[in-house]
């Protein structure tokens, strides 16, 4: 009887301890569920939130293979670790990158905003001086004679104006001469008026026959002077040599102005016009300046150069250009152009299109193609692609890069993030392909890759895991047997793997 009591009483004590904590589980998931219920039914149904943080999450992925996404956390199906949740609020596009400040610092990124500027439309081209043979002027015989002394000796002499070139002796004028005199002497006024009116037929100089009144007798000798200050470009006689009326003795070149043949591409051509300003400068003298303008497009395109020639006139009053000086030549518009312009080394040029890389939201970059026109300065001019006021990269230590394009640029970019364990990390080198070390022991050996069971990796935030590691070619790193541990030196390759770059036996080990 005794014992049928205890057993009842126990069997009561039970059911209520059984009771008790059932009241507390239900009452703590009730508690529970109320809590979870605000952020539940702040997220529409369908995201994807992460309880930790409270974000939303577009997916899971491995970030050793980033181009396999999950829908839910769990372990990586490829190596020892935790998948990584991406969020919503990080995801850019997917030809972006999202770059923190600190790594802008550190990579030495700097923006300019893309602005519009009036400009007048200018272009730099090359050319030569030579001389203006608009003001060239010729020595001319107008009668037959013998050159007698020839002053100046050899072409390329300068000469100043009235000076003497070449004294001319015509047998042909003393006859004429003798008789005027005669007539003059005689006074018979009306033949002495008609022997000068055939002395002036022949092509007699005035000056010469006043030359001759005073010393009484005939001139044999006529002078022939420059008619201008300049060069002698052509000297046609020697001494002693006969001349016949209309043939060239010398020609003089002027310098007052000089002509500057600029060699334009043809793929500027038309741009050139006659009338537009020039500013030049000798190519070993940039402080020397000359103004001038376009006198006229020369016709026809050089085959060997494939260049237009334009024929420049420059002030030389001073006397100080030659011809044959190389000069540096700027064409200009006269009337300012309005144009969308951006930094020069904002501008990547990858042989097929032109890309600048614009500043965006939440300190991402996406790269937009552009369409370009012709530098100005150290602005280039922007047809199409980008918006007054937006920003732009300008200069960064990955746009100098030997390597830098389109193709290289964002994922270089990229992976210096990626190299502190997220999308957004902060960088520890400027290093555009660090190189990570580890110290692990070889499980498999592929020609494809070796798998390495590796210690934590502290530049990489790696725990201890076992991955594949890819091999430069099938035949590389022929030493290394499984079991074995080695020191290993990795860099990230293509698609995110990572390839070895050496394989050396850890110490303490045998080679």
């Amino acid at each position: 009887m005794k014992s049928n009591i205890a057993a009842k009483a126990l069997a009561l004590a039970m059911a209520g301890a059984g009771l008790a904590y059932g009241g507390y589980w239900v009452g703590m998931h009730q508690g529970i569920g109320k809590s979870a219920t605000p952020a539940a039914a702040s997220a529409p149904a369908g995201d994807k939130i992460d309880p930790n943080t409270g974000r939303k999450v577009l997916y899971w992925h491995d970030p050793m293979v980033p181009g396999q996404k999950f829908d839910k956390p769990g372990k990586s199906p490829f190596m020892d670790m935790q998948l990584v949740p991406v969020y919503a609020d990080e995801a850019g596009s997917d030809a972006g990158v999202k770059v923190t400040s600190t790594l802008q610092q550190n990579l030495g990124i700097r923006f300019a905003t893309v602005r519009r500027a009036e400009t007048r439309e200018s272009f730099e081209v090359v050319g030569t001086t030579q001389f203006d043979e608009s003001i060239s002027e010729v020595v001319q015989s107008r009668v037959t004679g013998y050159i007698d002394q020839l002053y100046a000796r050899a072409p390329m002499q300068r000469v100043k104006r009235g000076e003497p070139i070449a004294s001319l002796f015509v047998p042909d004028w003393i006859g004429p001469q003798e008789e005027y005199l005669a007539l003059k002497r005689s006074g018979n006024d009306e033949l002495t008026t008609a022997s000068r009116q055939r002395m002036q037929a022949l092509s007699i100089p005035p000056g010469l026959v006043t030359q001759a009144e005073r010393a009484g007798k005939a001139q044999s000798h006529l002078t022939l002077a420059s008619p201008v200050t300049g060069v002698i470009t052509e000297l046609a006689v020697r001494e002693g040599a006969m001349v016949s009326p209309g043939m060239t003795v010398a020609k003089v070149a002027g310098l007052n102005k000089v002509w500057l043949v600029a060699e334009v591409p043809e793929a500027l051509a038309s741009s050139a016009r006659a009338g537009m300003s020039v500013e030049a400068a000798p190519a070993g003298d940039a402080n020397r300046k000359y103004t001038g303008k376009v006198r006229e497009i020369l016709p026809g395109v050089s085959t060997s150069t494939r260049t237009v020639q334009a024929r420049l006139e420059l002030d030389n009053k001073n006397g100080s250009l030659t011809p044959g000086m190389l000069m540096r030549v700027r064409l200009g518009a006269d009337k300012p152009v309005s144009r969308l312009l951006v930094p020069t080394e904002a501008v990547i040029t990858t042989g097929k299109r032109s890309v600048v890389l614009v500043a965006g939201d939440n300190n991402s970059m996406q790269p937009v193609t552009v369409t370009t026109g012709r530098d100005i300065g150290d602005d280039t001019e922007i047809l199409s692609g980008l918006q007054e006021r937006q920003k732009v990269v300008a200069s960064g230590q990955f746009l100098i890069d030997s390597e830098a394009s389109l193709k290289g640029v964002l994922p270089k970019l990229a992976s210096a993030a990626r190299a502190q364990g997220s999308a957004v990390s902060e960088p520890t080198s400027t290093s555009m392909s660090p190189v990570y070390r580890g110290l692990g022991k070889v499980e498999k050996v592929s020609p494809e890759s070796i798998t390495f069971s590796h210690k934590p990796i502290p530049e990489l935030k790696w725990p201890a895991m076992t991955m594949d590691f890819a091999k430069p070619s099938p035949d590389a790193f022929s030493h290394a047997q499984v079991g074995q541990e080695f020191e290993f030196s990795f860099k990230e390759g293509k698609n995110g793997s990572y390839v070895l770059e050496s394989v050396v036996p850890a110490a303490g080990t045998k080679k």
